[in-house]
């Protein structure tokens, strides 16, 4: 499904035309977003947990070069899905 098809499925369920829906989904995603960034978790109850887990720095390889080179740490988004999630799912 993609965003456009979401927001097609929102506007036919909820009633809203297709740019509110669009509006909507956009703040929703925004709002992830930001939390995310802020370090935050982000809980949907049946649904899952947004978070951000944490990277340590790495030996790596260059594909094309074969060199070895070092990733640095980083942050990354992570979701965890709820149990509603996984039992739709099976």
């Amino acid at each position: 499904m993609t965003k456009d098809e979401l927001i097609q499925t929102i506007s036919k369920k909820v009633g809203l035309s297709k740019r509110d829906a669009g509006e909507c989904l956009t703040v929703i995603l925004e709002e992830i977003t930001k939390a995310l960034s802020k370090g935050e978790e982000v809980i949907l109850i049946g649904f899952g947990k947004f978070g951000i887990s944490k990277r340590k720095e790495r030996m790596g390889i260059n594909p094309k070069t074969k060199k070895k080179i070092k990733i640095p740490a980083m942050k990354i988004p992570k979701f965890k899905p709820g149990k509603i999630l996984k039992e739709a799912v099976k």
